[in-house]
């Protein structure tokens, strides 16, 4: 390592407990992303809860525990506003302890730097390389719009955490403090798959041709697709998350970049969620290179890719094809995220298609998923004239260039058959059909 850079290092590594020491009353402090987030500087900053208050915590997808922000005395000195809402907190922004930002992924970074004020951010890093570089690792995304916004900046630097390729860095020399923590990062368990995933799943690959570039998105659905691509030749990936079906590909020879159009032979995403042996095998892997959110998630940049797939999960689709991909009526599950940006960059695609995925039904078959009309309070993540193929496991619709009445008549052909009666004499009271 530089002599000069492990000694500006040195000078800069605190305890934990010292490093948030910097935060004040009255600060936004940003946590970060998922993966990348700094659970002993968030554990350290919560302790301090007695003697803070009024402190605005940014966070998406928390994975880390909550410790003492969502106790009480937490509750007092700490607000939580999240971009894309985890399990972790769920309960609490439905409770309205927290709240959310209405946004589409690839905007966020161009929020930091047009609208945002933030005084720390706080986030996890690989170790330090001989240049004085630390990777962001599994979580690019817009830390690097943020760190530049804000005040102050910490890292928390672990050597578990990936080093990744492409433009996702920052130098030691824009970094305030640092500290350690070299405990195994959070993972993201793959929920196990179910029969109609697996339907589902092949329903998609057999519409992938070969040669196509391919987004995966979060959720069971999206990965059964990616584990029925195993007959495919020469794929490509450009993605915003790096997910596990990804490493059987690649080590199948599947996925190889051979014939994409732009970033030939390198698998292109902007964070990582899942498996520790996902993790591991993104460090210093010369195929992987990571970006900001405002790059991967443009429509423009994904558009580029010919043959351009995305696959996306939702829970409910009314008769016009309104998808809700982030709460149950007003109960919030998630957020936005970037399934609109790939939805209309894959559409845009040159032989580009997009999937929306569901099961036809929820709560052990006594509800439809698709609907007359969305749930009240429901959020409308995809707007109708964006959906192209919506898929269950009773088939495909293809929604493109379709009237009212084509597309009601489509979505019910895929609903449950113990709903399609209904859902007929809906679409006939609402004048669809």
């Amino acid at each position: 390592m530089n002599s000069r850079w492990g000694e500006e290092y040195q000078k800069k590594l605190r305890s934990a407990e010292d490093a948030v020491k910097i935060v004040k009353s009255g600060d936004w402090v940003d946590l970060g992303f998922g993966a990348g987030m700094a659970p002993v500087l968030m554990s350290a900053l919560a302790k301090r809860s007695a003697e803070l208050e009024n402190v605005n915590l940014r966070d998406t997808l928390w994975l880390p525990p909550t410790d003492g922000f969502l106790s009480p005395e937490g509750q007092k000195a700490f607000t939580i506003n999240s971009w894309f809402i985890s399990a972790r907190i769920r309960k609490a922004i439905n409770e309205g302890i927290g709240t959310t930002y209405p946004e589409y992924f690839n905007e966020i970074p161009g929020y930091y730097t047009k609208y945002l004020e933030n005084d720390v951010l706080m986030v996890s890093v690989s170790p330090m390389d001989e240049f004085g570089f630390f990777s962001f690792g599994t979580a690019v995304t817009y830390h690097r719009a943020a760190a530049d916004k804000s005040k102050k900046v910490i890292v928390e630097v672990n050597e578990h955490q990936p080093y990744i390729n492409g433009d996702a860095f920052i130098h030691i020399s824009q970094v305030d403090l640092t500290t350690e923590n070299h405990a195994p990062l959070p993972a993201i368990p793959a929920p196990a798959l179910t029969p109609n995933d697996e339907v589902i799943g092949q329903t998609v690959a057999d519409l992938i041709e070969d040669y196509s570039t391919i987004q995966l998105g979060i959720g069971g659905m999206p990965n059964a697709v990616g584990y029925a691509l195993k007959g495919k030749k020469d794929l490509g990936i450009h993605t915003e998350m790096f997910v596990d079906s990804m490493i059987d590909l690649i080590e199948a020879g599947v996925i190889t970049g051979r014939k994409k159009t732009i970033h030939k032979e390198r698998v292109i995403g902007t964070f990582a969620g899942g498996s520790h042996k996902l993790y591991k095998y993104l460090n210093r892997n010369p195929i992987f290179e990571s970006y900001p959110v405002s790059y991967t998630n443009n429509p423009e940049v994904i558009a580029k890719n010919h043959k351009m797939v995305a696959v996306n999960a939702t829970a409910e689709v009314d008769l016009g094809g309104q998808c809700c991909s982030e709460s149950v009526g007003t109960r919030m599950l998630s957020g936005t995220g970037g399934q609109m940006d790939y939805c209309r960059g894959a559409y845009k695609s040159e032989g580009g298609k997009s999937f929306l995925c569901l099961h036809s039904t929820a709560k052990k078959g006594t509800i439809s998923k698709i609907v007359p009309t969305l749930t009240p309070g429901a959020v409308v993540t995809t707007t109708r004239p964006e959906v192209q193929y919506i898929v269950t496991e009773y088939g495909v619709a293809m929604l493109k260039g379709k009237t009212l009445k084509q597309r009601a008549n489509e979505l019910i052909a895929v609903a449950h058959p113990d709903f399609r009666g209904e859902l007929k004499a809906q679409a006939r009271k609402l004048k669809l059909i």
